[in-house]
């Protein structure tokens, strides 16, 4: 699946559960019938918690989730960021997780995670702005579609660790890693590689 990404609709059941994390859900419903090219915002903690990152890096991950792992739950590009659902609870963990990483198990800074950019989780107590359920590429807001809509009432969600570990490889994949050190300045560089 990587690389290429097909916009798709929110079905009914996926509407359902998008409702469901609002205060009014038949009302968000009646609202998505009259106008289902409108994106909404609605509340994380409850439903689902929502991570963002930066476009290019976000996609990273999910290729990742999905070519090495195992998959993702809905996700959503919204004004530059791509959103990634997660379940409940996953703002408040991923954060210390990349901290964790970024000093590295040994206490010393520069771990596996120093290459991730900052991401944003959205959590309890937080919103996030959603695309419409329906529009795919006919959506008012060309910046704001489902790359994967939710189709069911209760879709899987990524919780902290499966997103930390997405994190850390679209991290390394973004990085070239050589076995080498760097040369030291006015050093003498052979290639050793003829050597018989």
């Amino acid at each position: 699946m990587s690389g290429t990404w097909n916009v798709s609709d929110v079905t009914s059941d996926g509407a359902d559960w998008l409702a469901s994390a609002g205060t009014y859900p038949r009302s968000m419903l009646a609202y998505w019938e009259e106008r289902p090219d409108a994106p909404v915002v609605l509340p994380c903690g409850t439903v689902f918690d929502v991570v963002s990152a930066p476009a290019m890096f976000g996609r990273r991950m999910l290729d990742r989730l999905w070519d090495e792992g195992p998959g993702s739950g809905p996700v959503a590009e919204f004004r530059g960021r791509m959103l990634l659902f997660a379940a409940p609870g996953t703002a408040q963990r991923l954060p210390s997780l990349l901290e964790w990483e970024e000093w590295g198990a040994d206490g010393r800074q520069g771990g596996r995670a120093a290459a991730v950019p900052p991401l944003l989780c959205h959590g309890t107590g937080d919103a996030v702005t959603v695309p419409a359920p329906r529009g795919g590429a006919r959506a008012a807001r060309p910046d704001s579609r489902w790359l994967v809509a939710p189709d069911t009432r209760r879709p899987w969600l990524p919780g902290p660790e499966v997103l930390l570990w997405a994190a850390v490889r679209a991290a390394r994949a973004a990085v070239r890693i050589s076995i080498f050190p760097p040369a030291e300045q006015g050093a003498k560089v052979y290639d050793v590689s003829r050597r018989r």
